[in-house]
C-alpha cells in the first residue's frame, strides 16, 4: 500500500500506469490499510513512540561511543555522516569495516545517490538493547582503529 502526492497530471499518469501493472494487493494488506486509515491513530502514536525512543537511544549511545549522529526529525532511519578518520574510504568501504569489525550493518550512502558517499543510513529496526550493543561494538571498533595504521583493525580483535 502506498500513496503519492504531487503534480496532478503526473499523479494521473501514475494512476493510469499502475492500473495496468497492479491487479490488487493481498486482501489482508488492504484490510490492514483500511483499518490504519480509518482508526483513531492510537497505534500510529505507539509506533512513532517506539521509533522516537530508538532514535534517542541511538543518538546518545553512538555519541558516547565517539560517533556523533544528528537526530532525524521523523524517520525510521538516521542519515549518519561517516566519522572523519574514515571519510576518505567512502560509504561502501566504511560499511564493510563496520560489518566485519563491529558486527553492525548499515546501508552505504552511495546507494542513495552520488552525493551520499560521505554518509551511511542506519535503520532503527532493532530494539533499544540491540542498539546499545551496536554502540558498544562501534566504540571498540573506533578505539581499536585509532591504534592501527590506515584505520585497519585486525578481524580477530572483535570476535
Amino acid at each position: 500500500m502506498g500513496f503519492a502526492v504531487g503534480n496532478e497530471r503526473l499523479i494521473s499518469a501514475l494512476t493510469r500506469v499502475k492500473s495496468y501493472l497492479d491487479y490488487g494487493a493481498f486482501t489482508p494488506i488492504q484490510v490492514a490499510a483500511a483499518h490504519a486509515l480509518n482508526g483513531d491513530g492510537a497505534d500510529i502514536a505507539e509506533v512513532r513512540d517506539v521509533y522516537r525512543k530508538r532514535r534517542d537511544v541511538m543518538v546518545d549511545a553512538f555519541s558516547r561511543a565517539g560517533w556523533t549522529i544528528p537526530a532525524p526529525a521523523a524517520s525510521m532511519f538516521a542519515w549518519a555522516p561517516i566519522p572523519e578518520p574514515f571519510k576518505h574510504l567512502g560509504s561502501l568501504e566504511f560499511s564493510k569495516l563496520l560489518i566485519e569489525h563491529a558486527d553492525v550493518a548499515v546501508a552505504p550512502g552511495v546507494g542513495f545517490g552520488e552525493h551520499g558517499d560521505d554518509h551511511v543510513r542506519i535503520a532503527l529496526v532493532e530494539n533499544e538493547h540491540r542498539i546499545r550493543q551496536a554502540a558498544r561494538n562501534i566504540k571498540r571498533f573506533l578505539a581499536s582503529s585509532a591504534k592501527q595504521p590506515n584505520n585497519v583493525v585486525p578481524l580477530a580483535a572483535h570476535r
